[in-house]
């Protein structure tokens, strides 16, 4: 049996059945044989041992000893984990303007990424079959090869709606179609809209009955098209035109096969499969548990063929329940459309 076999279960059901104790087991498994099966990542790992760092993976027996693979990897290298063994499938791209070098997922096994994620929202939120799902993501479709379209297109498919799910920039036609959806008994409607298009909609139909008594979740990202608003001002806003209930909120990217949700008030809370560690901004190699506040470092267990250790550029705010809320962005780092705000 191969380790990929092994470590991701039948069905991939281990990465959904994990506790606290059999995560960092499991994160220390999964770091040993990246480190030694993921070209680039084994490339940077040897560029820290020359600095004078011991990164010997045999030598790594903690959470906060793995050194993490900084994102920007993703933009100028093919990140994945024996490469010689598979082919890609599947390729993600980060959204971008025109200017900006897109990050790349390789993915070997679409079916991963899709099954993962609709575990981790049936956690969330319940069965995938108890909603209807509509997406006002433009900029997403526009560009192509999303991961965030593809996983709305998958839920909406599991779901056995017979609604479409995307309506591009037709305001109107999502109006009817949020109507119609609320018409259909024992169904709940949830609403995936990309910051700027979701204030689009509400300037143009305010406080319409339609937008009313439904689950609003944004996914980030102004792509300079409005001007940057905190998060608790554009809550604010979205709530005058979605009504009282909390805007939900999802933290994902490219580079991470996993999401977090946030059924509210900023506050994500991560999956089984997923690890959140802040570590000091002026310090890449600062990695703790207990740090109260810092910039992003994840574990994706999921990310089993590419690396599941990574170094973002976000910064953090941990909770004592093990949620956390992401605060901005570090200086001179690009605007990310999956993540929130400054």
């Amino acid at each position: 049996m191969s380790f990929r076999t092994s470590f991701l279960g039948a069905d991939y059901q281990l990465l959904t059945q994990l506790t606290p104790a059999a995560f960092e087991a499991a994160a220390l498994a999964l770091f040993r044989y990246q480190a030694r099966h993921c070209p680039p990542y084994q490339a940077y790992l040897a560029g820290l041992a020359r600095k004078g760092g011991d990164y010997d993976p045999a030598s790594v027996q903690r959470l906060t000893d793995i050194p993490f693979l900084p994102i920007e990897f993703f933009k100028t290298q093919e990140v994945r984990t024996d490469p010689t063994a598979w082919q890609p499938q599947e390729m993600f791209r980060s959204s971008g303007t025109t200017l900006q070098q897109r990050s790349r997922h390789l993915v070997r096994d679409p079916a991963l990424y899709r099954a993962n994620a609709a575990a981790i929202f049936e956690r969330a939120y319940g069965p995938l079959t108890g909603w209807t799902f509509l997406a006002l993501l433009p900029s997403y479709l526009e560009q192509g090869e999303s991961s965030l379209v593809a996983m709305v297109e998958d839920f909406s498919q599991r779901s056995g709606q017979a609604q479409p799910a995307f309506f591009l920039r037709d305001h109107a036609g999502l109006l009817r179609a949020l109507g119609k959806a609320k018409r259909q008994p024992g169904r709940r409607v949830m609403l995936f809209g990309v910051t700027y298009a979701l204030l689009d909609l509400a300037a143009e139909y305010g406080s319409a009955p339609e937008l009313q008594d439904l689950v609003v979740l944004e996914t980030g990202g102004m792509k300079g098209r409005r001007r940057e608003m905190i998060r608790e001002e554009l809550h604010q806003e979205l709530q005058r035109a979605f009504g009282p209930a909390p805007i939900h909120s999802e933290y994902g990217m490219t580079e991470l096969l996993s999401q977090a949700y946030s059924p509210g008030h900023g506050r994500f809370y991560c999956p089984p499969q997923l690890r959140v560690l802040l570590r000091d901004p002026a310090d890449p190699f600062s990695v703790s548990e207990n740090r109260p506040d810092g910039a992003i470092n994840i574990i994706d267990l999921a990310n089993v063929d590419s690396c599941a250790f990574i170094e973002t550029k976000d910064l953090a705010r941990s909770h004592p329940d093990g949620s956390f809320e992401v605060l901005g962005r570090l200086d001179n780092s690009d605007i990310r459309g999956c993540s929130q705000l400054v």
